[in-house]
This record gives structure tokens, C-alpha cells and sequence, in this order.
């Protein structure tokens, strides 16, 4: 019987999971936003809100911080393993994926903001920010796919 399972490499298997782990940062990273605009339109202290607030948390850290640290961690790994960190392209994917860590963190903390009734920042803020993860996956898709330089 074909043993399948270890007969392909791990720099394969640590690859599929980075690209899940990706795909359900970006899904987090895309959805929390959405829900900040929701939740500007409800008012502080009804149970609407304090439906948001859970959903939020959960979201963030059900989902999109371990879906980030497992990113980071194949991501480094398979930097290593290819010797990716000698390449140009590899350098501005690098550059885009700490702009969008640093998204990650402002995210968090707007979650923090609206856990404690903070929020100072109207929908139309939360609709724009919703667009630049976007922007950032376009660009890091591209520089995987097209490997430019």
C-alpha cells in the first residue's frame, strides 16, 4: 500500500496550510470592518451592541489572530525552506504583510474601543478602512503570482 501521506514533502504541506491560514486572515480581516459599520449605527448599551462586542471579540480572537500567527509562522518557514529572502519580489510581498499586520493591530484595537464605548469614528471611516486590506491582498497576490523581480 502507497503511504501518500509521507511520501509528499512538508515544504508542500506547510504551504497549504499557509495559504488557508491567509485565506482566513484576509476573511477576518474583511468581515471586522463590515461589523465596525454595523455597529456604529447601533446605540451604546443596547443589546445590539453588545451583540457586536461579542461577535468582534470572537472574531478576533477565534479567528483572525491565531489565522495571522499561523500566516506569519508558514510564512517564515517556507521563506527559509525556499530561500526566498534573497528575491525582490519577497521583499515587498514582506512590506505589504507588515502593513497589513499593522492593519491587524489598529483592528484590534478598534475592537478594544468599542468594547469600552470609545468609538469616536463614524461608518463612513470604517467603510474606507474595510477597502484597504482589500488593496493589500490585491498587491500581495500579485507579487506571488507574478514574481516580478
Amino acid at each position: 500500500m502507497f503511504d501518500w501521506i509521507n511520501a509528499l514533502p512538508i515544504y508542500a504541506w506547510v504551504k497549504a496550510l499557509h495559504i488557508v491560514a491567509v485565506i482566513s486572515w484576509m476573511a477576518g480581516m474583511l468581515y471586522l470592518p463590515r461589523l465596525f459599520v454595523y455597529h456604529c449605527e447601533a446605540e451604546v448599551g443596547s443589546r445590539q451592541s453588545e451583540t457586536f462586542k461579542i461577535m468582534e471579540r470572537r472574531l478576533l480572537k477565534g479567528i483572525i489572530n491565531p489565522a495571522m500567527i499561523v500566516t506569519w509562522l508558514a510564512g517564515l518557514f517556507l521563506v527559509w525552506a525556499g530561500h526566498w529572502y534573497l528575491s525582490g519580489w519577497f521583499h515587498v510581498k514582506f512590506a505589504l504583510v507588515l502593513a497589513m499586520s499593522g492593519i491587524h493591530g489598529f483592528l484590534s484595537r478598534c475592537v478594544k474601543d468599542f468594547a469600552a464605548d470609545r468609538n469616536q469614528r463614524p461608518q463612513k471611516f470604517y467603510r474606507i478602512i474595510n477597502e484597504v486590506p482589500t488593496v493589500l491582498m490585491i498587491l500581495i497576490v500579485i507579487m506571488v503570482v507574478v514574481k516580478p523581480f
